[in-house]
């Protein structure tokens, strides 16, 4: 690959690690855009000595232009810079939306650009010990822009999962399901063990949680187990009875009975329940969900 310079509009925790990395990497970073206090420490902290600049003038600066941006914004960012002349005939325009494909920079791919998605599949906290975990990066390009992309990603010591467009919006959904509502099913698991008295519910789920998402990412479904896959209908029973009683938000109530179900009928398509035993589970699921519902119509 050629010298290119990179510039970034946007220094949120994406775009400031994206761009201290590709600086790492040996890239120059000809400026960065970031209009929050927030961004502007990033930048000073882990881009000393980058030009600060506007949208437009990181645009005209830089070979390889980064739209770090939240995805509801990228197309109107990008057709505010459309509208600017900054972006030029051949310049590659990269951005880092996982929902989004090459149709969010049309505005641009009209006037000449290259239009690459760079999606860097992991959660950031805004710190360089984000690349420490080999992030997968779902890409989608033009046959000719393939190459540029995969080379980026291997400066980052990445590896490239190509997306078709179509397949965009399917993609981003598979990694916020499970993701970021594993947050939320670890934080509302959090919430009952300290009900039921634990001084620390991280401690308590650390190395069970661990094990469970290492067994599931090399084997799958065969890694269940628990209640559902066992048939313990009397254990599931108390566990929605404990759940009634226990001053436990509804939300989290029917988080386990609709994970419940899920799980019942993964263990029933794997085999490894037999259709009495899930049926049974279904109706004391059903029962409970009814109540809660009767409760809430109550008031209770």
């Amino acid at each position: 690959m050629l010298h290119m310079s990179m510039g970034f509009v946007g220094a949120g925790k994406v775009g400031s690690v994206l761009a201290s990395q590709f600086r790492a990497a040996g890239h120059e970073i000809v400026g960065v855009s970031g209009r929050s206090a927030a961004s502007r420490l990033r930048i000073s902290t882990m881009l000393p000595d980058v030009a600060v600049l506007t949208p437009a003038e990181v645009a005209a600066a830089s070979d390889i232009l980064v739209l770090a941006v939240p995805d509801d914004a990228l197309i109107a960012v990008a057709e505010e810079l459309a509208a600017s002349g900054a972006v030029r005939p051949g310049q590659y325009v990269l951005h880092t939306s996982g929902r989004h494909g090459l149709d969010a920079l049309a505005s641009l791919t009209r006037l000449g650009a290259r239009p690459i998605a760079f999606h860097p599949a992991m959660t950031f906290s805004g710190t360089t010990v984000d690349f420490a975990r080999g992030p997968v990066f779902g890409l989608t390009a033009a046959e000719a822009d393939r190459p540029l992309a995969e080379e980026l990603v291997a400066a980052l010591r990445g590896v490239p999962m190509w997306v078709a467009e179509s397949d965009r919006a399917l993609y981003h959904a598979a990694l916020a399901h499970g993701a970021n509502h594993l947050v939320t099913l670890v934080a509302q698991s959090m919430d009952l063990l300290r009900l039921a008295g634990a001084g620390d519910p991280a401690a308590v789920l650390r190395p069970l949680l661990t094990a469970a998402l290492d067994n599931v990412l090399a084997y799958g479904d065969a890694a269940l187990t628990g209640p559902v896959v066992r048939g313990d209908v009397t254990t599931i029973r108390a566990h929605v009875d404990a759940l009634a009683s226990a001053d436990v938000d509804d939300a989290t109530v029917h988080a386990y009975l609709e994970l419940a179900r899920a799980t019942v009928r993964r263990a029933e398509a794997d085999h490894r329940l037999d259709a009495p035993a899930a049926s049974t589970i279904r109706q004391v699921l059903d029962e409970a969900d009814w109540d809660a519902m009767a409760d809430i119509a109550a008031g209770i």
